[in-house]
């Protein structure tokens, strides 16, 4: 038997990930847990095969900080993020050591359970990129890295002369870029905007690594 643990802080998606797994056959559930960080300590005690982490749990505690984690104290344990954030900067993180594999909830168009499957025969399974969401009238993928890194500086609050400096790009190249944004997307204003980078869940800031933060 495979013993999994699954971190989800939605009750019914808790209930549907088990019902998933116990129906395959083959996996035993170990615990359920609604923050991150306490299926940490959990896997810290050994015996765990298998994580489904999501990403954003109870307390805003990151999944992602907390594969991290698990992966350098037990590396033989898969760690497999599941999650409906879009943000481009989740599926790096899980690819630069945070989960050994990630499916998205809302889009992927893979099997979770094949996903699993593949992951325990040692396989990595990643999406080339993450999904690209509407954004009023354009889509998310219509916006560069480069104007992406603009905008979540500006969501976390940092000015337009702050974010020149940080970038190394003038003030005028960031205010060109969101003004850009702003009519290609038909939104209003530069506020507009970003609410509809945060509600599709396109820019997340709100993760929390570790208690002591």
């Amino acid at each position: 038997m495979i013993n999994t643990v699954i971190v989800e802080d939605n009750a019914m998606m808790q209930e549907h990930l088990k019902e998933m797994l116990i129906k395959a056959g083959k996996f035993s559930i170990a615990a359920v847990f609604s923050d991150a960080f306490l299926a940490e300590k959990e896997c810290g005690h050994g015996g765990v095969d298998l994580v489904l982490m999501d990403v954003q749990t109870l307390h805003n505690h990151s999944g992602l900080a907390a594969g991290e984690r698990i992966k350098k104290v037990s590396p033989n344990t898969k760690v497999i993020v599941v999650t409906s954030l879009v943000d481009p900067e989740i599926i790096a993180r899980a690819k630069r050591g945070a989960a050994d594999s990630l499916w998205y909830k809302d889009h992927s168009s893979s099997d979770l359970m094949d996903v699993i499957c593949r992951t325990m025969a040692g396989e990595s399974v990643f999406p080339d990129s993450s999904p690209s969401v509407e954004l009023k009238d354009m889509f998310s993928g219509d916006i560069s890295p480069r104007q992406l890194s603009i905008l979540r500086r500006f969501v976390l609050g940092m000015t337009y002369e702050e974010i020149a400096d940080e970038l190394k790009i003038t003030k005028d190249g960031v205010r060109w870029n969101i003004n850009q944004l702003i009519e290609k997307g038909g939104f209003q204003n530069k506020y507009e905007l970003l609410i509809a980078l945060v509600e599709k869940k396109l820019i997340v800031t709100s993760l929390t690594d570790s208690d002591d933060e």
